[in-house]
């Protein structure tokens, strides 16, 4: 049976023990490093959890288990500067690091999967999973579940003109989502999980206009995926970032494996 990923990180016993051994598989992908609890805790769990309970998550995972902040400075790259942007309001156009690369946003359910298919574009470089469309700044995991933030789960991409094309990105929005769903996509249901194609510059905006036109004719309903222009991309906690390659997946540029989307 395939699990939601609300599910997945919220179905959850009240005991102390059935707590931790809820959460070992995951924990089993993470380096012996500080674990960001928000990264792992949604709203469900505060909401069967007992204050005694919470506070050995607390211990467990190094405290700060509710409403901690993330700490931009720990992400790999691109990570840091995309924060900084968001920090002052902007959407970036092109890397800070490697300007040669230009930016492309995309929200399609849950970010794990959808992240590893963009990982696998020849062309490439970075990806990032986030939130972004939403009017909070700072924006946590467990925050973003609630569904009360406004936020998308989104996968940013850096990516070589010279070696993909802003097509060759939408292509593959296009064949891993149902665009004609309403705030979901599969068993993620919430406005959370909203699909979205976000533009950076002009020419994108024409390129997704004219495929949205072009892809509306495959569908008898009308497509419900957002078109609107890209705003501050707030990352995901580190653990989130890579998710599905740190589980085993393959990463690797033209891989046509099957994306097995909780691991």
């Amino acid at each position: 049976m395939r699990f939601s990923k609300q599910a997945a990180a919220g179905i959850i016993a009240i005991s102390s023990s059935s707590i931790v051994s809820s959460f070992a598989p995951r924990l089993a992908l993470q380096p012996r490093s500080k674990i960001a609890s928000s990264s792992i805790i949604n709203r469900s769990i505060a909401s069967y959890t007992s204050p005694l309970q919470m506070g050995l998550l607390d211990s467990l995972f190094g405290g700060g288990a509710i409403g901690s902040k993330i700490d931009y400075t720990t992400l790999d790259p691109p990570g840091e500067e995309l924060a900084n942007a968001a920090q002052e309001g902007k959407a970036l156009v092109n890397g800070i690091r490697e300007p040669n690369l230009e930016l492309a946003t995309f929200a399609g359910g849950c970010f794990w999967g959808f992240e590893l298919a963009y990982q696998r574009v020849p062309g490439v470089e970075y990806t990032a999973v986030g939130y972004t469309q939403g009017p909070e700044t700072e924006p946590t995991y467990s925050q973003v579940c609630s569904g009360s933030t406004g936020h998308t789960e989104a996968v940013i991409v850096y990516y070589d003109p010279k070696q993909c094309t802003y097509e060759n990105l939408l292509d593959v929005f296009f064949n891993r989502v149902n665009p004609t769903q309403v705030n979901g996509q599969g068993n993620d249901r919430g406005t959370q999980y909203r699909t979205g194609v976000y533009f950076h510059t002009a020419k994108q905006e024409e390129a997704a206009k004219a495929r949205f036109q072009l892809e509306q004719g495959n569908y008898n309903k009308p497509i419900a995926s957002e078109l609107k222009e890209s705003v501050g991309f707030w990352p995901a906690e580190k653990y989130h970032q890579q998710y599905l390659e740190k589980g085993g997946q393959n990463a690797s540029k033209g891989s046509s494996d099957t994306i097995r989307c909780y691991g």
